[in-house]
């Protein structure tokens, strides 16, 4: 049996959905197909159930692409005021927590239900448990998807499959296939927001810090950010290493400041004034967990009083917890990650529509494009302003 309608969106997820709303007030018959049990699974287990659904303080600089330009189009004509707006219609209650994040106060299923919600006052059909079987371009503007459920035929098809991210929710590279299907590139994916593991070495060295939290400020020789690091028993965790991982290159190594706020330096001579006796170890206890200091100042030092130590030895006692140096062995990979880094190339999208220049009535949105945010509700708000761009003019 074909069924003909004017939109398929391929993916119930925050993009589609938006994407889906957004065409039926436009009066545009669309249908949103998904094979999970489910729609938006990603919505409703981010932020630990809380969906950080965007952030106050939203930039192009907050996001990474090969091309760095493409998200402010979209960024710009629907802004996380937009989004707090109609959060607010629906009365869902939220709160603001660090850097800007927005959550709800009660659960990612108010988000989603409201959602839904656009999707059928707008005459939308969701089906779900459908699998995709072959999508083919018949001409310009006309498409056939042979579903588990029968045939479509479109006119504008729209792809918002998400990246590789979190595979046991149903992440799967399907929307990478059918941009290289029609010749599309596609920036290699890699896993991004997502903790390190570390050397076997390094592993057994720090597995007596697992569960310490410590604020400090991470880098690498592209990017910096300050945020709580989580010692774990796999390697580092914690938002600060989140955010520097999709900066990380394989083979590259972290730089890690642990006192960001203090002049280690001066305070361990004022401290070699008015507490000589004191050993190095006692002092620097004073400023971080003592298990932290045990791991990274060796022992015998650490055991040595202030009044034995030149100023140079605390100078490079303190260049030493300001300037730590880790290689990580690799990420934990997709299964943990937050997003996927990569996907499709914007250079080959309309940043005003997000469809295909080489391929009219295709577009891509969300998490599939090679766009990606930062951690604290950046990928929710591109899927957001992405989704509702191609509304427009699906």
């Amino acid at each position: 049996m074909l069924e003909k309608t004017d939109v398929v969106i391929i993916g119930a997820s925050a993009s589609g959905l938006m994407c889906a709303a957004q065409a039926g007030k436009r009066g545009r018959r669309a249908v949103v197909l998904d094979h999970a049990n489910k729609a938006g699974k990603k919505i409703l287990i981010s932020g630990g159930g809380r969906c950080n659904f965007t952030n106050y303080t939203i930039s192009a600089e907050n996001y990474i692409s090969h091309n760095p330009h493409f998200c402010k189009s979209a960024l710009n004509r629907y802004t996380q005021w937009d989004f707090i707006d109609m959060v607010r219609r629906y009365h869902i209650p939220y709160h603001e927590r660090d850097h800007g994040q927005l959550f709800c106060d009660h659960s990612a299923k108010d988000i989603l239900s409201m959602l839904l919600n656009e999707c059928d006052e707008a005459g939308v059909k969701v089906l779900l448990h459908t699998s995709i079987k072959h999508i083919a371009q018949a001409e310009e503007h006309q498409f056939l998807v042979n579903t588990s459920r029968g045939d479509y035929q479109c006119e504008s098809l729209v792809i918002a499959t998400g990246g590789l991210s979190f595979p046991t929710m149903g992440a799967s590279a399907f929307g990478y296939k059918v941009a290289e299907q029609f010749g599309i590139q596609v920036w290699p994916p890699v896993a991004g927001l997502v903790p390190f593991t570390l050397n076997t070495a390094d592993k057994e060295r720090f597995a007596s810090l697992a569960g310490i939290a410590v604020d400090c400020i991470v880098s690498n020789e592209r990017q910096s950010f300050r945020e709580n690091l989580l010692f774990t028993h796999r390697g580092l965790s914690g938002p600060v290493i989140l955010q520097i991982s999709s900066y990380w290159q394989p083979g590259e190594s972290i730089t890690i400041n642990l006192l960001p706020d203090i002049d280690l330096f001066d305070e361990l001579k004022s401290a070699q004034t008015q507490q000589s006796k004191q050993m190095l170890k006692t002092v620097l206890g004073k400023y971080l967990p003592k298990r932290l200091v045990a791991t990274v100042i060796e022992i015998q030092l650490g055991e040595t009083s202030l009044q034995e130590l030149s100023h140079k030895q605390l100078n490079a006692v303190a260049d030493q917890l300001r300037q730590w140096t880790i290689k990580p062995n690799s990420t934990e990979g997709y299964r943990t990650a937050e997003v996927t880094v990569g996907g499709v190339d914007c250079d080959a999208l309309s940043s005003k529509t997000m469809e295909c220049k080489q391929v009219p009535g295709l577009y891509f949105v969300g998490e599939v494009v090679d766009v990606t945010g930062w951690l604290g509700g950046y990928n929710f708000q591109w899927a957001w302003s992405s989704g509702w761009c191609a509304g427009q003019y699906v």
